[in-house]
């Protein structure tokens, strides 16, 4: 009786709130898209279809490595009808090795080993250049606002961000 029971779909099973879903999965969903080639305005588009497609399923949750799979199933699903619809040639072998990829760089939902890589290097950023990432991209300073704060001048801060960057992309590598 107990193998017929587990058979059978799970009646009383309550949908997922889409609010929390899209609260812990929305930014990993984004990414994923951008990863996969959508611009950020398609990313932004596909990423609401998705959940909007997992609302209307009789999807179920179990665990977060599920979902987060299942979410990027749907995601890469939208991007794949997306790209259909506006008559351009996809190659899903090439979505089947970017999963692969991405599914092995991801170690849980929520938070991406990316991500706590780059909080660890910039954990080691010390001076300008520390004041430089956190001033253009927490504080949304635009490079000559920077440039004043810091005495340079606005090339100077453009140079200074993007050694930065390559300093912080080697030690996410290394991290990785």
């Amino acid at each position: 009786m107990s193998a017929v029971m587990s058979d059978l779909p799970m009646q009383n099973q309550a949908p997922p709130d889409l609010a929390q879903l899209v609260h812990q999965y929305q930014a990993d969903v984004w990414r994923y898209l951008r990863y996969l080639g959508a611009s950020a305005a398609d990313a932004d588009d596909l990423t609401q279809e998705t959940f909007l497609a997992v609302v209307r399923s009789t999807f179920v949750e179990h665990s977060p490595q599920q979902t987060a799979a299942y979410l990027r199933t749907v995601a890469r699903n939208q991007l794949l009808q997306a790209r259909r619809r506006q008559g351009r040639e996809v190659s899903t072998v090439a979505f089947a090795a970017a999963e692969q990829v991405w599914s092995t760089a991801v170690d849980t939902p929520g938070t991406s080993g990316f991500l706590a890589a780059l909080a660890d290097c910039l954990a080691q950023l010390e001076g300008r250049a520390r004041a430089a990432i956190d001033g253009f991209y927490r504080d949304h300073r635009s490079r000559e606002e920077l440039a004043t704060v810091l005495d340079m001048k606005p090339d100077g801060v453009k140079t200074l961000l993007r050694r930065t960057r390559d300093i912080l992309r080697q030690c996410i590598e290394r991290g990785m």
